[in-house]
């Protein structure tokens, strides 16, 4: 009997489903197969294990079992060679470790990040809105003045938009970021290399310049050394994290050529929280999902160099919304006004460009009112005092 070293057994998944399609069919390097049928008998919907699961089943023997079989009887043997073995080993590493495994056809085509800017403003006489952009010195830079003109406004209450921080690699400098908010002599996150059992610390050294309530608003966009920025602010500050999950890429990248001068580019470190819960693949969890088009928000940041954020926050007209409906981020009456014009045969109106992550972190502010129609809509103060009290906790 053959024996394979495990590495050279994980893609059989691949090669398996690809091999039952055609005899002529083999796995390529540059993208995942799709399989258009099973290889097993199908069994009950409701009973039908995903291939995934049927792959991750199969023990040491069994993998090894399998390339042989396959090597001794599928019709054409010459299509599993131990070069398309490899191959299947490479392509299905890359599929079972999406953030972790990248290549690239040259150096050169590394996809580049573009700078994201700096924007602060104050929201309703009080509440600071700071969207960090790139974590640059930059814009640590333009954060310090911001925050000193907080001060001098008494601003009580605080938003960090993470949702235009992407790839941030400087950590020193995204530690930087962290120290202006988290408390003195405390770690911020740790850059751990598990392959050389190596940890750097990156620990606060100074005091925080800013120690109001804090809220974070964060999503895919928010990546990198940004998703330990968001665990440390929600860890020390007990910020309340609103909006979609994180990139799940808080790592440290390396790019290894090939011979071929094609680059494996390779994730050899990983963040990891204060509270030691390593932030790769997973991200960040929030504590408030609000779902939102990325063409939108990138729309909104962009006209609010001219316009700021208030336009996309404080609409006319915004319904009395019950608590449930506030979470589910439902409308019941907008929906309802919207069937009775179409039954009346108009289309309903376009609604303006609006931001409903930035929004519910206003809503939830206890440091908020807001007026609608000329007048506070109770449900919806009563409804952020009772928000206030519930995580009233993260300020102890």
């Amino acid at each position: 009997m053959l024996h394979f070293t495990w590495p050279a057994l994980i893609g059989i998944f691949l090669m398996t489903n690809a091999l039952a399609q055609s005899p002529t069919a083999i796995p390529s390097v540059g993208g995942a197969l799709v399989p258009t049928k099973s290889i097993l008998p199908s069994p009950s919907p409701s009973a039908t294990p995903t291939r995934e699961e049927l792959v991750n089943s199969l023990s040491q023997p069994d993998l090894q079992a399998a390339i042989t079989l396959l090597k001794s009887n599928f019709t054409s043997p010459d299509a599993i060679t131990d070069t398309e073995l490899n191959r299947a080993t490479v392509e299905g590493l890359m599929i079972r470790l999406p953030r972790g495994v990248m290549l690239l056809p040259n150096k050169e085509s590394a996809p580049g990040e573009a700078p994201g800017a700096f924007y602060g403003e104050v929201l309703g006489g009080h509440i600071g809105y700071l969207r960090l952009g790139s974590l640059n010195s930059a814009n640590l830079q333009a954060m310090d003045k911001s925050l000193g003109n907080f001060a001098a406004k008494k601003v009580d209450a605080l938003i960090v938009d993470l949702r235009s921080s992407q790839g941030a690699s400087d950590f020193a400098v995204a530690a930087d970021f962290a120290k202006r908010f988290c408390p003195k002599g405390k770690p911020l996150f740790t850059l751990r290399k598990p392959a050389v059992r190596q940890d750097r610390v990156f620990s606060s050294d100074r005091d925080p310049a800013f120690r109001g309530l804090v809220m974070v608003l964060a999503d895919g966009d928010t990546s990198r050394a940004a998703e330990a920025v968001a665990a440390a602010l929600r860890f020390y500050d007990k910020a309340l994290v609103i909006g979609q999950p994180t990139a799940g890429r808080a790592v440290e990248y390396s790019d290894l050529s090939l011979p071929s001068g094609k680059i494996l580019r390779v994730a050899v470190a990983e963040l990891i929280s204060p509270e030691g819960r390593s932030l790769f693949p997973d991200g960040v969890k929030p504590d408030l999902p609000v779902e939102m088009r990325m063409t939108d928000k990138r729309q909104i940041f962009q006209l609010s160099g001219e316009k700021g954020m208030g336009p996309f926050v404080y609409e006319t007209g915004r319904p009395h919304m019950n608590e449930a409906a506030l979470l589910a981020g439902t409308n019941p009456e907008v929906e309802a006004a919207e069937a009775a014009q179409q039954r009346r045969g108009r289309a309903p109106e376009n609604p303006p460009a609006h931001d409903p992550v930035l929004q519910r972190a206003l809503d939830v502010s206890p440091h908020s009112r807001f007026i609608r129609n000329g007048r506070v809509n109770p449900l919806e103060d009563a409804y952020v005092a009772s928000f206030a009290l519930r995580f009233s906790w993260r300020r102890c």
